[in-house]
């Protein structure tokens, strides 16, 4: 679109060029070169031989270990981004589904627990960003190709297992909450709604994923990501104006400052929220100035964490007991402007499942497939059959879920997200930063991973399997 527009001698809208620069990050997710060349704009993949010296290349130098291990020319290009560009496409990256999870995690840790511990895995998930930037200054390639290079090729398919759980975990639990959201309003709207099964609500979804999902070009995605931004931001804000009426006029609901019971369900959904990790190597590389990125994260980072802090603790101290996982159920459900907002909302969340599903679609079919589907007409057939399938496991998995969303998510963010966040960039900081007081700090962090992964997994398993 941005390309089209230069070449007819317009200059993109800013707003634009933003939103697409934001798609062709996921083209990008977690620094892997995930574009489809069946989509028709996109560059081919280089031709290896061109890399080694074989015909047509005039004898270029072979690979050594200085070479990078993404080529250049497939790498996104470093030198027109300015800070507040970042600074968007972080907040693109950050705020999203999670955030209307947190009301409930706050009733299952407690009101003085959730922001402390909030804030603390704040800290730590920037610490953690901020070792990744440093291993990619050394090793200058995909999250997957660092650890690669680092640990061998069985550390790369670790990374992108991850990464594909994660997005597909992320796809699963909005799938869930679209449906809860979009049953409770249909069961206010038509009186024969309340007919139709649950699961009803999350296989409807379908008809509208299925098409997205054969899209090949995700910048053609770019006015589902404006609208489901907009539809977001009058979400937020209408949550954020009932809690305080409420609290002004009725008073703090009955809130504890620590649930011992339940505690341990927060930490998974608190990184869980914190879901951007995948787009923190192609965004800090898209920079002019990268050595601004770490200032500009932390920035963002603040006030994200502000963000939901605030929004989870005033959901709980409005609802108390009474919070539901989905928090916009505690709503008036017979309020117009109420449903208004749960309709948008559940509109604004379908709009990013696809984007959501790409990374995750891309990274298995080029495990599963060798060839591509631009000149075949089988093997892209192939393909759809494949994303239509997953998106049907996905529906399945959400089904499955059901009432249990929030010990959905707190495994998802246990078992998927804590690795990514944690785990794998204490693991390369620690090879690519061998001086001591970098290797303690490396050593900590590994350790804080390991720990909370088994023990929030562990615990929230078992919660689930006693119920």
């Amino acid at each position: 679109m941005i390309m089209k527009a230069e070449a007819s001698g317009r200059q993109a809208n800013l707003l634009t060029r933003s939103f697409i620069d934001f798609l062709a990050m996921y083209g990008h997710f977690a620094g892997e070169d995930l574009d489809d060349e069946e989509g028709g704009d996109f560059e081919p993949a280089y031709d290896e031989e061109d890399e080694t010296g074989g015909r047509g290349t005039g004898g270029r130098k072979p690979r050594d270990e200085t070479t990078p291990l993404i080529p250049r020319s497939q790498q996104p290009p470093q030198g027109d981004g300015t800070p507040a560009k970042a600074v968007f496409l972080l907040l693109k990256s950050f705020v999203g589904t999670g955030i209307m999870f947190l009301p409930k995690a706050f009733e299952n840790g407690g009101l003085l627990f959730s922001s402390i511990v909030l804030v603390a895995i704040a800290a730590i998930s920037l610490l953690s960003f901020l070792l990744l930037v440093e291993s990619r200054q050394v090793v200058p390639a995909s999250f997957g190709d660092i650890g690669g290079h680092l640990y061998g090729p069985l550390m790369r398919l670790f990374v992108l297992f991850s990464v594909a759980v994660s997005q597909v975990g992320f796809v699963c639990a909005y799938m869930s909450f679209v449906s809860t959201n979009l049953e409770a309003l249909a069961h206010n709207l038509f009186e024969d709604a309340k007919l139709y099964p649950s699961y009803f609500f999350v296989l409807v979804q379908l008809i509208v994923f299925i098409p997205l999902a054969m899209i090949r070009n995700i910048a053609r995605l770019s006015f589902t990501a404006v609208v489901a931004d907009v539809f977001i931001c009058f979400g937020l804000a209408y949550l954020y104006y009932y809690d305080i009426f409420t609290i002004a006029t009725s008073g703090i609901a009955d809130v504890v400052l620590f649930n011992k019971k339940d505690f341990a369900l927060f930490i998974g959904t608190a990184v869980f929220t914190f879901e951007g990790i995948g787009l923190i190597i192609p965004i800090s590389e898209s920079m002019k100035e990268p050595e601004k990125f770490p200032k500009v994260l932390t920035g963002v980072m603040i006030g994200i964490t502000a963000l939901f802090t605030s929004l989870g603790a005033l959901s709980y101290a409005t609802f108390g007991s009474e919070t539901k996982t989905v928090i916009l159920l505690n709503l008036p459900q017979q309020s117009h402007l109420v449903q208004t907002v749960q309709g948008l909302y559940s509109i604004a969340i379908m709009l990013s499942i696809p984007l959501q599903l790409f990374p995750a679609i891309r990274i298995m079919e080029t495990c599963f497939f060798t060839k591509s589907g631009k000149y075949n007409l089988k093997v892209k057939w192939q393909k759809n059959t494949f994303r239509v399938f997953l998106l049907f496991v996905c529906a399945a998995i959400a089904i499955w879920a059901g009432d249990d969303l929030d010990k959905f998510v707190s495994i998802i963010g246990s078992v998927a997200c804590v690795p990514l966040a944690f785990i794998f960039p204490a693991m390369f900081h620690y090879k690519t930063h061998p001086d001591r007081k970098s290797r303690i700090v490396s050593v900590s962090l590994l350790i804080f991973g390991a720990v909370t992964m088994i023990y929030t997994t562990s615990t929230t398993a078992y919660e689930w399997l006693r119920k």
